[in-house]
């Protein structure tokens, strides 16, 4: 692939994604909850009909919307995750045997996928000491406090979504929606982002870039994503 800028910009999300994703991969995708999923490219990945997928992810979207569009259609084999409780499907085919299930603490997660990026291969952390999240587990202890060995995440692509983007992939996320996004991208070989805004190289102000575009392969655009709300909550009338 071309390291040009302009190379990296796909007019779709199914084009984005062609060429790069095939049965059997491992996924990072960005997101908390439905906040800063990339729509667009969760979509598209259920379009491409690839299989037998293991997705890296706090959690698995809800019914019907983000990855669980993906485990209706049963792409997804493995989940490693960690809060899975806004998805009755999901809820379903781990308790049948249908799908497996890695569980880690969240700030577990983030610093597994962020080991992976940054090329550690491992930590210790006292987050799940004497808990089944050790089970099988190196454990270790350090000034008299023991500590659970947790290896690093990598995946053959990850999917993201951030606000901003120039054409050379320097990414700006907005507000929470930043959540898992970055490290997500640093713990891909190959990053697609999903942006709603594109600007041309040099527009970013460098203090405000979140994640540099060395990071970045390939870009699409999806100006008006749904941004859908789980849970609605509003005050009742007085």
């Amino acid at each position: 692939m071309s390291n040009t800028a302009s190379s990296k910009v796909y007019p779709n999300a199914a084009d984005a994604l062609r060429g790069l994703v095939a049965d059997g991969q491992t996924l990072a995708v960005g997101g908390f909850g439905l906040c800063g999923i990339p729509e667009a490219l969760i979509e598209a990945l259920r379009d491409s009909g690839v299989k037998d997928l293991t997705a890296i992810s706090n959690n698995a979207g809800v019914d019907g919307f983000g990855l669980g569009m993906l485990l209706a259609t049963r792409q997804i084999r493995k989940m490693i995750s960690s809060y899975v409780g806004e998805n009755k499907e999901f809820e379903r085919q781990f308790l049948s045997g249908e799908l497996e299930l890695e569980f880690n603490p969240q700030g577990t997660l983030a610093e597994r996928l962020r080991a992976g990026g940054a090329g550690i291969p491992a930590f210790f952390t006292a987050t799940g000491y004497g808990t089944v999240v050790a089970e099988g587990k190196e454990t270790r202890e350090f000034d008299g406090k023991h500590y659970v060995m947790e290896t690093a995440l990598k995946a053959d692509v990850s999917l993201v979504k951030a606000w901003k983007a120039d054409a050379a992939g320097n990414l700006v996320f907005r507000k929470t929606a930043r959540n898992f996004n970055p490290a997500c991208a640093m713990a891909g070989k190959v990053c697609v982002a999903e942006v709603e805004e594109l600007v041309e190289v040099g527009a970013l102000d460098p203090d405000h870039i979140h994640l540099p575009g060395i990071y970045v392969d390939r870009i699409v655009v999806n100006p008006t994503p749904e941004k859908r709300i789980e849970q609605r909550t509003v005050r009742g009338a007085k």
